[in-house]
């Protein structure tokens, strides 16, 4: 053997540890990576002060955002918030946590100076965002009897004022799109049973509230109002149907981005049906989606099996964006293919997009 030979030889060996070490090219994580990998989950709730969240959390190698909802199935948001601000000041690397405010004096003159008050006491709390729910839009009325839609001025200064001091709105506007269908169309079956016991949301019976369109269009006309309001549309904006029109929703809003909260069913069923669009959409979206699952540890879970629930949530949806392994879930009857997303992208996903969107979170992680 010559030396040039010899060079050859020596310097593609060296490529190939090259290759292998640092994961260039198209590399994909297996299952085998999921433990050792870290990630983020950006859309949770800690409504318990049990430990098992944290504690599986830490174990699969996670970090959380736990988000305070004004839910009536939730506790009220003010013990939300002191359970929240206690796993920050005993956990801040493992732990960040997004506040929201109430409805209640809505008509007083003076509510939205109140809300900016309660805002800023919980960012004095460590709150790195704050969120608005659906019951803006779906469910609260003024004293006139007036549904109360995101877009009303009356919510600018409160905007405004979360520009100002770099603040995150999280926003679920509307509902699944499935919500406006009878409970036998529905694409998934997570969808229909929780339609099915929460009608009162099921807007398929409710024709005289406002339709899916009407909700998506005021969502926008607030965005349209506060451009340079950093934005995470909840639940993929409530776009989940279709990743095209997640696209056209994140080209139109370049300071928003979209979690994946309770929303895996939806592109999983499209993915079912057209595996490359899917696959592409997370490619091209790479910077703009966060992983997140909206698990919910209610006070009265059961600490262990919850650890299971959770840890088995996170294992799916890990199989099904990093592999191309044939599956079933739950909330689709049939199976369908994984993404296998190169790494790069599964490292955005489920970790630095999360950092960029709340660059004031979990600080003593670094």
């Amino acid at each position: 053997m010559n030396k040039m030979t010899k060079m050859f030889l020596l310097s593609l060996t060296f490529l190939g540890w090259v290759i292998l070490l640092t994961g260039c090219g198209e590399g994909h994580y297996t299952m085998a990576d999921f433990s050792r990998v870290e990630k983020i989950d950006a859309h949770v709730h800690m409504n318990s002060e049990d430990r098992a969240f944290l504690e599986q959390a830490q174990s699969d190698n996670f970090k959380l955002l736990t988000i305070n909802v004004d839910y009536p199935d939730f506790p009220p948001f003010d013990e939300q918030q002191q359970i929240a601000v206690r796993f920050l000041e005993d956990y801040p690397s493992d732990v960040a946590y997004a506040s929201t405010f109430g409805m209640s004096g809505w008509d007083n003159p003076d509510w939205d100076q109140k809300v900016i008050a309660h805002i800023d006491s919980t960012i004095a709390e460590g709150a790195i965002a704050v969120k608005v729910w659906k019951n803006i839009g779906m469910d609260f009325r003024d004293q006139a009897g007036k549904l109360v839609m995101i877009d009303n001025p009356r919510f600018d200064p409160i905007f405004s004022h979360l520009r100002e001091v770099n603040s995150v709105l999280i926003g679920h506007m509307g509902e699944p799109k499935n919500c406006w269908l009878p409970l036998e169309e529905m694409t998934v079956n997570n969808d229909r049973d929780y339609f099915k016991n929460h009608p009162q949301y099921h807007m398929y019976l409710h024709p005289e509230f406002p339709s899916y369109e009407e909700q998506m269009a005021a969502r926008d006309r607030l965005l349209d109002r506060n451009p340079n309001l950093t934005f995470m549309g909840a639940h993929l904006a409530s776009l989940e149907w279709s990743v095209d029109e997640i696209g056209k929703f994140l080209n139109r809003y370049p300071a928003a981005v979209v979690d994946m909260a309770a929303r895996s069913g939806q592109i999983q069923y499209q993915s079912s049906r057209e595996w490359e669009k899917v696959r592409q959409f997370f490619i091209n979206y790479q910077d703009r989606v966060l992983y997140a699952t909206d698990m919910t540890h209610e006070a009265d879970a059961t600490p262990d099996s919850f650890k299971v629930e959770v840890h088995e949530k996170w294992l799916t949806d890990w199989k099904y964006l990093t592999t191309d392994s044939t599956m079933t879930v739950p909330e689709l009857d049939g199976s369908f293919q994984g993404l296998a997303l190169p790494r790069t992208v599964i490292d955005k996903l489920y970790y630095e997009n999360a950092r960029k969107t709340f660059p004031s979170a979990w600080k003593m992680a670094e």
